[in-house]
């Protein structure tokens, strides 16, 4: 058997002194210093065996990060591993003490391609993995040419929505373990903060002043990061059916900012099969009892089944009873927006399943809702929680 970890970790920010990311904000020495500090403490505690990174605005900074959580898990097994003269340093208990390091670790960077200038900068994503890669990792943020997505009213033309590229990129990479190869995703979409035009003069955007509030362009710049979001949730999808047809384990994590139910969640994830399709008229029917055959019906479902991605959290839930997990909090609101997504390579009930995720761990006692008092912490932390699956494989492949 082969055990392995895989973690999601938005930093919020991740960027070096004194550098202007966004308008205004940066870290000072000092800050930066406790940010480091403090997301090398997460590591550590997660000591995870592929993490995704997401919001990193420099590869240095978060190189930075990874060798002090190594120096910190190495302070860590000197404190708390036994030396060699202990007749009691084989226990098993000292296996899961350990801190793993990363020095020998695989880091593939993916640069946002709409990065500008101090102050106007945006953030990249990032994987870090113990096992390395096979092949060399592929970003996907510039389409080569516009998709454009119809849109048909009453069988008319309804116009259409185009985007060039994503707003950030999406990194995929393949990770060796054991016998097998796991096709890896780490995204992070389009946020619900508002899109909104700026005008020709270079100004501010009319709806971004709040002294003379304008709530209906408000609601449009809300629809349209909607929009944005759920067609950067269809080119991801599209990614994930072409390795999933090839045969390949899948697993997509990241910040989705948005909740599993929400619509670009189950574009990422696929349908959910109905009970029945025989119930269901046919897509040619002639005849109001032309309804799909019960061998249409396995078909259907089997079709959908083998393309569909399943939430490590809900099965998490589904298996320890667990009520609440969240990942954000804003404005008195508790979700999970950071998501990690498995194909049916890795559920129990799946014939020639390769493994299954036996638990689901979640870091989140430092969030702070974005309305209380102790909020501006998280400028140093992270405003997100940081979620694990730990998956145990099957044996050798054959």
């Amino acid at each position: 058997m082969t055990r392995f970890t895989i973690a999601s970790f938005n930093v919020k920010n991740l960027i070096g002194a004194d550098k202007e990311y966004y308008q205004f904000q940066s870290y000072t020495p000092e800050e930066y210093a406790w940010k480091r500090d403090w997301l090398a403490d997460q590591m550590v505690t997660l000591d995870a065996d592929i993490i995704g990174f997401q919001e990193i605005f420099d590869e240095e900074s978060l190189s930075d990060m990874i060798t002090l959580a190594d120096t910190y898990g190495e302070q860590h097994n000197e404190f708390a591993l036994p030396d060699s003269t202990k007749r009691y340093r084989k226990r098993a208990i000292f296996d899961k003490l350990a801190y793993g390091s990363y020095r020998e670790a695989d880091l593939a960077f993916a640069p946002n391609l709409n990065d500008g200038k101090p102050g106007a900068r945006r953030p990249g994503v990032a994987i870090l993995s113990r096992f390395g890669f096979v092949g060399a990792p592929e970003i996907i943020q510039d389409l080569g040419r516009p998709l454009d997505i119809p849109f048909s009213d009453g069988g008319e033309d309804g116009g259409f929505f185009r985007i060039r590229r994503l707003s950030r990129p999406i990194l995929k990479v393949r990770v060796p373990i054991g016998d097998h190869v796991i096709t890896v995703f780490n995204c992070h979409l389009k946020s619900k903060l508002g899109e909104f035009i700026r005008p020709d003069d270079g100004g501010p955007a009319p709806e971004a002043d709040l002294t003379k509030y304008d709530p209906v362009g408000r609601a449009l710049g809300s629809a349209r990061a909607a929009m944005r979001r759920m067609a950067e949730a269809w080119v991801l999808r599209g990614a994930i059916v072409q390795e999933l047809q090839a045969g390949n384990p899948v697993i997509v994590l990241g910040d989705f900012n948005d909740a599993e139910n929400a619509v670009s969640s189950e574009i990422i994830s696929g349908e959910h099969p109905f009970k029945n399709y025989q119930w269901m008229l046919r897509h040619d029917a002639e005849h109001r009892g032309d309804r799909y055959s019960a061998e249409d019906a396995a078909q259907i479902t089997q079709d959908i089944e083998a393309v569909r991605l399943h939430p490590a959290e809900k099965l998490f839930v589904r298996k320890s009873l667990r009520d609440m997990v969240f990942t954000a909090a804003f404005g008195g609101v508790y979700e999970s927006i950071d998501q990690i997504y498995l194909s049916r390579h890795f559920l129990p009930e799946t014939a020639g399943n390769i493994g299954e995720m036996d638990y689901f761990s979640v870091l989140n006692d430092h969030l702070t809702d974005g309305s209380h008092a102790e909020a501006p912490y998280n400028k140093l932390a992270s405003d997100h929680g940081q979620i694990m699956a730990h998956i145990q494989l099957k044996g050798d492949a054959k």
